[in-house]
């Protein structure tokens, strides 16, 4: 495993002081870092299919959270740990509060409760200059219009549901389609646009927050009382760690993600094109005209979803003009059957050669939802961004699973308890 920052970076005198933005008021054994990844605060056994396979500024200003490279060449004096301010208030005026977390390094990560959202990521270039690279807003009002999913906690099941509706026990559930004809991300009123409460969490190695929420049996369609923790940490080893869990007390399905917007050039750079982007997968799965999983699994050979080995994103995007009219498509990660909370397995490296930005994705997920921001369309709700201005990488299991008994299930059980873990490990080169 490659370090997060050359050496060269660590000897760097740390002199400027690193700017909070604006706080007023859209699927063999690998080890992470040893004891250096913590992987919860309350870390469960897991039970279920997972153990068998194995964003705060003035109100009415809606700009993204841009780019904001310093110019000196040195990394920020870290104020390591956590701050807590005011960000804004849901449409029903509950107050939204704003986390920022900084490790040693001068690495920050900011969140807010309302959704669980990662609002911005801040890492060094190949010159240590701080970068905001993933998508979001810097007051409530980009949030409340509808944003797609920009950097939130998603469920109760992420991507898509086929015809809105599944079946448990010979009981059928119906959702909402807000994906017509399908069921997309939760809902109308997914994980994505709901009050988190939160926690503090702070480590010998890591700042983080403990997110937890009850999703109300009936809450979107779904069965069960479903109790969902969301803990995301930033460590000294400039990881960002995504642990979600959840139980019921009645039978359910649960596939949770996050779903950053990613461009390692810097959010407002330009499209993701000149990114390279490497995918720890043999094979994808075939979906339909809707984005339904056909239910094959296949070879990615031949086609242009090959990235088993580095391939500029744009190269192969201008061959997949298809409808989607770009990437948003499910890779079954060659090691998922290693996979597990104990054993996270790499799913994908992205590279951006003009800043030397890297990111690597470990994950105890079966998939990785590779997404190219393709229905970025430059308005207001999207950031201002335009088409293929910033891309996902989604650990989750398989899209439709509830309606597809050959992939492995989604279903979990009252004394049963999901969990997940993905590491997002950040460097330059």
């Amino acid at each position: 495993m490659k370090r997060s920052f050359q050496s060269s970076l660590l000897c760097l005198v740390f002199s400027a002081t690193i700017s909070l933005l604006g706080c007023g008021g859209d699927d063999g054994n690998t080890n992470t870092g040893g004891d250096d990844l913590f992987v919860g605060a309350d870390e469960t056994q897991q039970e279920d299919e997972s153990s068998a396979d194995p964003e705060n500024s003035e109100e009415g200003n809606t700009e993204p959270m841009e780019d904001n490279s310093t110019d000196s060449g040195e990394l920020a004096d870290p104020a390591a740990g956590i701050t807590k301010d005011a960000f804004g208030e849901t449409a029903d005026g509950e107050a939204v509060d704003i986390y920022t977390l900084t490790n040693k390094n001068g690495l920050v990560v900011k969140m807010i409760t309302y959704g669980a959202i990662v609002v911005s990521v801040e890492t060094p270039d190949r010159d240590g200059n701080l970068g905001n690279i993933n998508v979001g807003f810097d007051s409530m009002d980009g949030y409340l219009g509808g944003p797609p999913y920009f950097g939130a906690t998603v469920g109760r099941f992420c991507n898509r549901i086929a015809n809105a509706k599944f079946s448990l026990d010979g009981e059928e559930y119906t959702l909402a389609a807000n994906n017509d004809p399908n069921h997309l991300h939760g809902g109308e009123q997914g994980f994505d646009k709901q009050l988190w409460d939160a926690e503090p969490l702070n480590g010998d190695d890591f700042v983080g927050i403990k997110f937890s929420r009850v999703s109300a049996d009936g809450e979107e369609g779904y069965p069960g009382n479903l109790t969902t923790t969301a803990i995301y940490k930033l460590t000294d080893n400039n990881e960002l760690v995504v642990d979600l869990s959840a139980t019921t007390d009645k039978k359910t399905v649960v596939n949770l993600t996050n779903h950053n917007y990613w461009n390692l050039g810097g959010v407002g750079s330009g499209l993701v094109h000149e990114h390279l982007l490497k995918v720890e997968a043999d094979e994808y799965l075939p979906m339909d005209d809707t984005g339904i999983p056909t239910g094959e699994i296949v070879t990615v050979t031949d086609t242009t979803l090959d990235f088993i080995e580095f391939h500029k994103i744009g190269e192969r995007l201008a061959d997949n003009m298809t409808d989607p009219v770009g990437y948003d498509h499910c890779y079954a990660l060659r090691d998922r059957e290693k996979a597990s909370v104990d054993n996270l397995v790499l799913a994908a490296t992205l590279k951006h050669e003009g800043t030397g930005r890297v990111m690597e994705i470990y994950t105890s997920q079966i998939g990785l939802q590779f997404y190219t921001g393709n229905y970025l369309d430059g308005s207001e709700g999207n950031a201002g961004l335009a088409q293929y201005s910033a891309l996902c990488l989604e650990t989750q299991h398989y899209p439709d699973s509830p309606n597809q008994d050959q992939f492995p299930t989604t279903v979990l059980n009252p004394g049963e308890s999901y969990h997940h873990v993905t590491v997002h490990r950040f460097s330059a080169e």
